[in-house]
């Protein structure tokens, strides 16, 4: 049985509460993140074996089709992504700092994923939609040959579905700002 990771974006909370609720009693699953995000749109993140998260997102996905913005399933996620999304990293130096955008929540998880599975690259914080109208960012840093990497596989990955916004890498980046994220 392999862990895996999913997550439902909707438009409405009264309808994300309702799903992940189905999601819950789909499937054994664990809600990591259930909770309303800018602007007024509602996610849930679950985490269980790969079977048990597909069989709960392809449920919300089903019955709230209408009201759904986003939807994916990972199978096997990077070890990272969730102390990212915690803003639990602990990072000592950054060589290269990479910044990622999506227009949604969801999107930003799976860039993330790809980012971290391409490249050496230390994710220091995925921003879900929290505060940002609804869009969601990353950052990382590693050697800068390693960001840019990360970046371009993450960007290729999601302008597939269109909601890529915009990215940049900077090389060794001034103290000053690097202070201001860590």
């Amino acid at each position: 049985m392999s862990r895996a990771i999913g997550m439902v974006e909707f438009k409405t909370t009264a309808t994300g509460i309702t799903a992940a609720d189905a999601m819950v009693k789909t499937a054994e699953v664990e809600i990591v993140e259930a909770q309303t995000v800018c602007p007024g749109k509602y996610i849930a993140i679950i985490t269980g074996d790969l079977s048990a998260v597909k069989a709960a997102v392809d449920a919300a996905t089903t019955q709230y089709e209408a009201q759904c913005i986003d939807s994916f399933v990972l199978g096997n996620p990077h070890e990272s992504i969730f102390p990212a999304i915690y803003g639990a990293t602990n990072i000592e130096k950054v060589s290269a700092l990479g910044i990622f955008e999506t227009y949604d929540a969801a999107s930003i998880i799976v860039a993330a994923d790809e980012a971290a599975k391409t490249a050496i690259v230390d994710l220091i914080e995925v921003r879900i939609a929290k505060g940002m109208c609804g869009k969601s960012y990353m950052l990382l840093t590693g050697e800068v040959s390693a960001v840019e990497a990360a970046i371009e596989k993450a960007k290729k990955k999601i302008r597939e579905n269109g909601m890529y916004l915009d990215s940049s890498v900077i090389a060794h980046p001034d103290r000053r700002m690097i202070d201001s994220i860590l």
